[in-house]
């Protein structure tokens, strides 16, 4: 099993066995402290068998190259804090992915973001073999664009009309990373 530690965190796929972690993680958040930060998560809808298919559901993806979804715990209490994902958008002469991060908000604010992003650009690089990684960022989303920067990614262009949320085509911003 591919898995990462820095510091203060160890990233890596997550087992059936995180089940209880994974919940607490989602049960423990704070009210919604802005627009983005919605969970989307029905706690009393997961239980142990929905979880055990979602971490075989994303271990078929990862077989397939299509998405990489890392827990990232804390290493003094082993607390579910958040995720951080890759999706590949093309292989061959590209190896260009997409990178995903989610940090419960009840642990914002405390550098946790920025060290799991950075350690899972790592991921991406040295062990996933991607070349390019993009975070595509709503443009009104100044938390997670200063996330991104602050782990070392640039600006590149803005797409207009490009992900279709909320029934409306969205603007995001391109945040890219490649290898050195």
């Amino acid at each position: 099993m591919l898995q990462s530690e820095t510091e203060r965190l160890i990233l890596r796929p997550l087992q059936n066995e995180d089940y209880e972690q994974w919940l607490e993680g989602f049960r423990n958040r704070l009210p919604s402290q802005y627009k983005y930060d919605g969970d989307g998560i029905d706690v009393d809808a997961w239980t142990q068998q929905k979880f055990n298919d979602v971490v075989a559901r994303y271990k078929r993806l990862a077989e397939r190259d299509e998405l990489y979804v890392f827990g990232v715990f804390r290493k003094s209490d082993q607390k579910h804090i958040g995720s951080v994902e890759f999706s590949t958008i093309m292989r061959d002469e590209f190896q260009w992915g997409m990178l995903g991060y989610r940090i419960h908000n009840q642990f914002w604010k405390q550098g946790y973001g920025r060290e799991a992003v950075k350690e899972g650009l790592s991921i991406a690089f040295r062990d996933l073999n991607f070349h390019r990684m993009e975070a595509h960022i709503n443009v009104d989303n100044s938390p997670s664009i200063r996330l991104a920067e602050s782990a070392g990614m640039d600006y590149e262009c803005t797409r207009k009309r490009f992900i279709y949320e909320e029934n409306d085509w969205t603007d995001n911003l391109i945040y890219y990373m490649n290898t050195k």
